[in-house]
């Protein structure tokens, strides 16, 4: 018997929130070490050239969000994940074999069609058996384990680039994870889609979109989804900057590969274990404000790194970028979650997911080009002031989307 709430799907809702932890450490293993190799392995010294393979990256995870929603409403949840993880298994043996920076361009457009068809997919699947009332639970729990995984495997792979050097040792954990993964949704992960056309089954209107419909509506029209997307795409946008060009920031300062790694884990450390907290903070609070303050908090942390040349100050702001960006994530999603009706919501997600990975393209292009006409520091710039303003517009247009809190406060 199909029940929905995450009590009642205890044990397939821990098994994905576990396969999440794997995709995280898929795309962990290069946050550290691919900026650095770049650098020494291939010689490569424009920052527009370098974040090639975040543009790579962002561009292609972008696309296959939109097709993981439209096919897993289509084909179900489960075949969708499973050919996620079938296309990861290349991305490690790429990257320790790679010859020439166009075999790591390549692997990046696997490792975004990997991410965007199981993180999207897992997403999905949880917000399945979760319902309507444990969204933000659900979705906390969902990226906590994706980005704790993210950072513990950015600190390990720093270190064993330090003591074995960036090739082969800290992408045989992306092997091993992706096999992992592989096992674990082809044998234990069940099928989802029924769980959301239970909770379709209890709304009387609005399930009835095309996917044009459902485009027009996540990315423009309605305000709250669109809000949403808007507000994904430049937070991601703020993390393809701290992917690509903030270990370069800190090693022009000297810092060692260890303690590059640190910083680089430490942000996403931070945001992971975060929304443990802020996921479910905002079933009790609300959506919007969440979202609001973790833009505002993420500018200000962006522009104390630009400010700023020590290690410790550095920490401090990756800590403060954590903490808005845990905020931000997992609200996001369970607001698309909140306004979408069930029998189309795996396309909204997707198509929100679009716009928000689409952020790692826009990111790579713009601070990698104003990085290399006026500077690093300037790049970080601009991107903190684009935070803060996108944070304010979610103050003005956005509604407040949660059930409860919505009904108290008489819509939007």
């Amino acid at each position: 018997m199909i029940r929905l709430g995450i009590r009642a799907n205890l044990a397939q809702f821990s098994l994905l929130v576990a396969v999440n932890g794997l995709v995280g450490g898929m795309l962990g293993q290069e946050r550290t070490v691919l900026p650095l190799l770049a650098e020494q392995a291939f010689q490569l010294t424009g920052y527009t050239f370098l974040l090639t393979y975040v543009l790579a990256f962002g561009l292609t995870k972008a696309a296959t969000n939109y097709f993981a929603g439209t096919w897993s409403d289509r084909y179900g949840r489960k075949p969708v994940l499973v050919i996620g993880w079938l296309i990861a298994v290349p991305v490690p043996l790429l990257l320790i074999w790679a010859p020439s920076w166009g075999w790591v361009v390549a692997a990046n457009v696997l490792l975004g069609v990997n991410q965007g068809l199981t993180w999207s997919t897992t997403v999905i699947m949880k917000i399945d058996l979760a319902g309507p009332h444990r969204r933000g639970l659900a979705m906390g729990l969902n990226e906590a384990a994706g980005y704790v995984a993210v950072a513990v495997t950015a600190l390990a792979t720093g270190y064993l680039a330090a003591r074995y050097g960036l090739r082969p040792a800290p992408f045989l954990l992306g092997l091993s994870f992706a096999a992992l993964g592989l096992g674990l949704s082809s044998l234990a992960v069940r099928e989802t889609r029924g769980h959301a056309h239970l909770e379709a089954s209890r709304h009387v209107t609005g399930g009835e979109l095309t996917d044009r419909q459902v485009f027009s509506r996540t990315s423009l029209r309605e305000p709250a989804l669109s809000s949403a997307s808007q507000a994904g795409m430049v937070n991601n946008l703020n993390d393809g900057l701290a992917w690509g060009l903030l270990p370069i920031l800190f090693a022009t300062a000297g810092l060692s590969v260890a303690r590059i790694g640190v910083l680089a884990a430490l942000y996403p450390a931070v945001w992971g274990v975060g929304q443990l907290l802020t996921g479910p903070l905002s079933d009790r609070w609300g959506r919007k404000w969440l979202i609001t303050a973790g833009m505002l908090a993420q500018a200000v942390a962006l522009g104390v790194i630009a400010a700023v040349h020590t290690f410790a100050l550095w920490a401090a702001a990756a800590v403060l970028l954590g903490i808005g960006t845990a905020m931000v994530y997992p609200t996001l999603l369970a607001s698309v979650g909140d306004v979408a009706h069930p029998a189309w919501r795996a396309r909204a997600v997707g198509v929100y997911r679009l716009w928000r990975d689409g952020g790692f393209a826009v990111g790579a292009v713009l601070a990698g080009v104003i990085a290399d006409i006026w500077g690093l520091r300037t790049a970080i710039w601009v991107v903190a002031v684009l935070t803060g303003l996108s944070g304010l517009l979610v103050a003005v247009r956005m509604y407040e989307t949660h059930p409860v809190r919505h009904a108290r406060i008489g819509g939007g």
